[in-house]
């Protein structure tokens, strides 16, 4: 019996001590290494893209404490302080990827893009127009519609925004944002038409759609498109076309859809009830 239970021990610890040698083995060491090369790379992405945005900050900071020359590290960095909605520290970051001279073109895209962030127009403009033409991208013609809108140069600002909306599959920000930019120069019909796009694209945009029922009350139409929205939506739209059509002086329109917009919404709607005191209290005075 004594020699039935040693066996086993042996065979065990020969499998052991095998399985030690491999370890030891270079060409193993080297397998693994790979592996967490590509493993590191994967992680890379998954922090820059779809990780919790502080986390993927932290997880890149701590990377560049270990390894302060990867330049993919201080890339991810950036990326991920945008995503944080901390431009300002991105601006920094990038500033120092484009002094080592590590800058690409995209990264120029991304560093344009904390800029406009950090309300920087200009320095956003000089670093878009170091990007060559040749690098078209959604990102880069989105960036320069908006520089376009702030320098009020209309044409080149359609021109833009045309080109960025054709190369997205969901174009809905940007022709929403093209939308604004006519209601802002007085083209209501236009913005009109660009809202209504938007939400084809997206149903659930309700900042298009708040934009819709603005542009439309401008032109004096005073109800509500034919788009899907929920009671709270119906009741919210009603209230924002109530205000515009008070600040036209159509001061009847204006209360009659400030106490359909109360009566609409499923619970308490405060904002359209101070609004309507304060309507009727000036009509008084």
């Amino acid at each position: 019996m004594r020699l039935l239970f040693v066996l086993p021990l042996c065979i065990v610890s020969a499998i052991g001590l095998s399985a030690c040698d491999k370890l030891k083995n270079p060409d193993v060491d080297k397998e693994i290494d790979g592996v967490n090369v590509i493993d590191a790379t994967n992680l890379n992405d998954i922090m820059m893209t779809v990780a919790d945005p502080n986390e993927a900050v932290s997880y890149f900071q701590r990377s560049l404490r270990l390894e302060p020359d990867r330049v993919d590290f201080r890339r991810g960095l950036a990326k991920s302080l945008i995503r944080a909605k901390r431009s300002s520290e991105a601006v920094l970051v990038y500033a120092e990827l484009d002094a080592s001279g590590d800058i690409t073109d995209e990264d120029r895209v991304d560093y344009a893009d904390a800029l406009i962030r950090t309300n920087e127009w200009k320095k956003a403009e000089a670093q878009l127009n170091k990007v060559p033409p040749t690098h078209e991208t959604f990102q880069r013609y989105r960036l320069e519609a908006m520089i376009a809108d702030s320098n009020r140069s209309w044409k080149k600002a359609d021109s833009f925004y045309e080109t960025a909306a054709g190369l997205t599959t969901q174009p809905a920000a940007v022709l929403n944002n093209w939308g604004y930019s006519k209601l802002t120069r007085g083209d209501f019909s236009g913005a009109e038409k660009l809202f209504l796009e938007a939400i084809t694209y997206d149903k659930d945009l309700f900042t298009a759609k708040n934009n819709l029922v603005l542009a439309r009350a401008s032109q004096g139409k005073y109800t509500l498109p034919v788009i899907r929205m929920t009671q709270v939506e119906k009741a919210e739209l009603m209230h924002t076309m109530a205000i515009s059509a008070i600040k036209q002086g159509d001061l009847d329109v204006g209360r009659g859809l400030l106490e359909e917009a109360i009566d609409t919404h499923p619970q308490h709607f405060d904002a359209a009830e101070r609004t309507l005191a304060a309507l009727e209290k000036s009509i008084k005075s």
